[in-house]
């Protein structure tokens, strides 16, 4: 039985905006998305390959590690506070503005990586450039997955939001594969000493290329229709809270002036658990358990790097199925299923992989990130904007977002390493970790209200 939407919209703003809008919208969505996750992956890959080597003492190789680990999570301390300026200026001013600033500040930082002096050269200077670097990368990255999620929320037909948002969960995907993919070519292309002398700024180098593409499609990005049709939206401006309240009291609008009164505490407490669960097992799974197999398991660097890009591939079904199963059955119902089958694969996935059989290794991986990672991340992009009102939808689900990140996907990997270093190896520390996070985004989802089909012009939050 196909899912009904929890709310209707008599007049649909979407229809404002032609095909080509929408693709071109959908295209933006996805580049900038893209080059946020080539870049964090490529990032998260370096930490994991290399950059202990390059950027820390190597005194002591297990140190080495969790110091690379912790440079990574740097990134995501900043990541809340771009987000609220950003977001915020998104929900005053409009998306496409704000998404323009965003992809120049993360992609500038990005290539700037390429050309950082390496510990050897010029001693402690070496990780604090790369931590500034990453602060930076972090503070524009904040708000663009995020805006790109509520653009597209906002752009697509009702009945079609899963499938086409799906597209900013993809372009992650995408980015991972292409990051996957160019230190695959590195690894085979060169020695490992030649990779860690010189070509592994290829890559950071790389990523300019991307983020001028996605500068110039989004210099022709009309602005949502939803942010235009906003009743508190005169001459492409948010009227103040006073000026709303004014506006909304002479004209007779009781949900706005509803929407006024009520607090996001509940709608923000789902979404913070919802991406939790999604954030968490995205840094276990795509960022420390490659440092596992290569430094835990001792296996050749090539063997996660390889199974991130088959995993990759693998998520480019899985993506546009979860964003299609979420628009015929309802965000909560998904959300559900997922998670209790993600909970259900931690184990023998991870046992899998603790084998040190490649074959396991690769299955294993591919199932629990697809499955506890991709599902996830296919209906959050837009589950999390139609949980909140018009009036602060892109502020309240980026700061979800990015607070979740640094608990998660930040301090998560950090804590692994330490963890799993302190008890000499044991997978049992991911496996615990692995299931307090899809426990978080079970219990929302059951908690949570149906959002799918949510007339987004509705300045009330869904809950």
């Amino acid at each position: 039985m196909s899912h009904t939407p929890a709310t209707a919209t008599a007049a649909d703003p979407t229809s404002k905006r032609s095909v080509g809008d929408l693709v071109r919208a959908a295209i933006s969505g996805w580049l900038g998305t893209a080059l946020e996750f080539m870049d964090y992956q490529l990032y998260s890959l370096a930490a994991a390959l290399v950059f202990a080597d390059l950027f820390f003492s190597n005194e002591n190789p297990a140190i080495a590690v969790v110091a690379a680990m912790a440079t990574y999570g740097v990134g995501y301390v900043a990541r809340p506070v771009g987000a609220f300026f950003f977001a915020r200026l998104g929900d005053k001013t409009g998306r496409t503005k704000v998404l323009f600033y965003t992809i120049l500040l993360m992609g500038l930082s990005t290539t700037l990586i390429g050309v950082l002096p390496t510990y050897g050269q010029v001693g402690i200077l070496a990780p604090i450039l790369l931590v500034v670097l990453r602060i930076l990368q972090g503070f524009g990255a904040g708000a663009e997955i995020s805006g790109a999620g509520v653009m597209l929320a906002e752009y697509a037909p009702a009945k079609r939001r899963g499938i086409i948002a799906s597209l900013v969960a993809l372009g992650t995907n995408c980015g991972t594969l292409l990051a996957s993919g160019i230190w695959a070519i590195l690894l085979v292309a060169y020695s490992e000493q030649e990779v860690i002398e010189w070509a592994w700024r290829i890559p950071f180098l790389g990523s300019a290329v991307i983020m001028l593409f996605a500068i110039w499609v989004r210099f022709n990005l009309k602005e949502s229709p939803v942010f235009e049709e906003r009743d508190d939206v005169v001459d492409g401006k948010a009227l103040s809270k006073k000026e709303t309240i004014e506006l909304a009291t002479e004209t007779g609008n009781m949900r706005a002036l509803e929407a006024m009164e009520r607090k996001p505490i509940k709608a923000f407490a789902i979404a913070l658990m919802l991406r939790f669960g999604q954030a968490g097992n995205s840094g276990l799974i795509q960022t420390y358990l490659i440092s596992y197999i290569t430094v835990v398991l001792l296996l050749d660097r090539s063997i996660g790097v390889n199974a991130v890009i088959v995993s990759s591939l693998v998520a480019f079904i899985t993506v546009p199925l979860s964003g299609w199963l979420g628009d015929r059955f309802g965000r909560k119902r998904m959300y559900t299923v997922w998670a209790v089958i993600a909970l259900i694969v931690i184990v023998p996935t991870i046992l899998m992989i603790s084998s040190k059989e490649t074959w396991q290794v690769f299955v294993g991986y591919v199932v629990l990130h697809n499955l506890a990672v991709m599902t996830f991340a296919s209906l959050e992009n837009l589950t999390l904007p139609e949980l909140f009102g018009s009036r602060n939808r892109y502020t309240y689900t980026a700061m979800a977002r990015e607070i979740a990140a640094i608990i998660a996907t930040g301090a998560g990997p950090v804590i692994a390493a330490a963890w799993v270093s302190a008890v000499t190896g044991s997978f049992i520390p991911i496996i615990i970790m692995l299931g307090i996070f899809t426990l978080c985004a079970l219990f929302a989802s059951l908690w949570m209200p149906e959002v799918a089909g949510r007339d987004l012009t509705d300045p009330r939050d869904a809950i």
